[in-house]
């Protein structure tokens, strides 16, 4: 698994929504200056994260967007769904998105390790919330160092 920009912004996103009060919509614009991400770019992010039930948005005065449940109930595994789609390295291990390969039963590589590492991924990603990412945001760390980080292939 390998953290993209838009991951990161999501992350910086739900951060920020998460210390907000409770049933309170939050503008977009509001939350684009709160943690530097450009606008068209976070509503591609926030509609993503609508899309997959994680916020709820309301449009006209008064609207914006806030967390669909509280940021505990929230768990990072649905997030990284609704931002990348599968968190398995190969369709042919992929819980929600499975495509049958035709050597599937007797692969050893696929069954012993690749399974095990969508497994171990998908446990460590249900174990932490929402809430996690408000912990942080709470003390001025909002991730932007953590695109300076990100894996590149040329690098």
């Amino acid at each position: 698994m390998r953290l993209s920009t838009t991951d990161i912004y999501a992350l910086k996103a739900l951060g920020y929504l998460a210390i907000q009060s409770p049933q309170r919509f939050i503008a977009s614009e509001e939350v684009s200056r709160e943690t530097g991400v450009a606008r068209p770019y976070l509503l591609r992010v926030l509609s993503a994260l609508g899309a997959h039930g994680i916020v709820v948005s309301k449009k006209g005065m008064g609207g914006g967007y806030m967390l669909s449940r509280p940021p505990e109930e929230i768990n990072l595994r649905d997030v990284m769904r609704a931002i990348d789609g599968p968190v398995a390295p190969l369709s042919c291990i992929s819980l929600k998105w499975h495509e049958p390969c035709i050597v599937e039963d007797r692969c050893h590589a696929r069954n012993s390790i690749w399974r095990r590492l969508r497994d171990a991924v998908l446990e460590v990603l249900a174990q932490f919330t929402v809430a996690d990412l408000a912990v942080d945001f709470r003390q001025g760390i909002d991730y932007s160092p953590c695109l300076d980080h990100l894996l590149r292939p040329n690098a």
